[in-house]
């Protein structure tokens, strides 16, 4: 058996940690499908939860005081086709390769919809105000 060495300890150790991501993505993959975002004012119980024609679904809500907007044909940044509004102001949104949704807000707490992620920048926001994010 050959000996330990720091080099085969180290590539052990990242081929467990990339099992370990794989599966992780994996398991949310095969979960995000069935999530849903509730029903509020704005949405419709009948429509599939942020899906509508293979993309995610506009909504125009009142959240904790805070008006947020989603629609197709916006999200000049990232290309993703949607954009998203918290008070009149772009909330940059990004879809992962999993599916999920990331904003610059809450960059770091992926989310199913991009509904969640606007509630999730109102969350974070804790009233102030989105400010527009320069696009380069």
């Amino acid at each position: 058996m050959p000996e330990l060495t720091r080099r085969r300890a180290l590539a052990a150790g990242a081929a467990g940690a990339a099992a370990a991501a794989v599966g992780a993505t994996a398991a949310a993959v095969a979960a995000a499908p069935h999530a849903t975002a509730g029903t509020s004012a704005g949405h419709s119980a009948a429509a599939p939860a942020g899906h509508h024609h293979g993309g995610p679904q506009p909504f125009d809500e009142v959240y904790k005081g805070r008006r947020i907007q989603g629609r197709a044909g916006g999200g000049h940044h990232h290309g993703t086709g949607y954009a998203v509004f918290v008070d009149g102001v772009e909330l940059h949104v990004m879809r992962n390769a999993d599916g999920t949704w990331i904003s610059v807000v809450s960059h770091y707490d992926p989310v199913t919809t991009p509904r969640a992620a606007a509630r999730a920048a109102v969350d974070e926001l804790q009233g102030a105000a989105l400010l527009p994010f320069p696009a380069n």
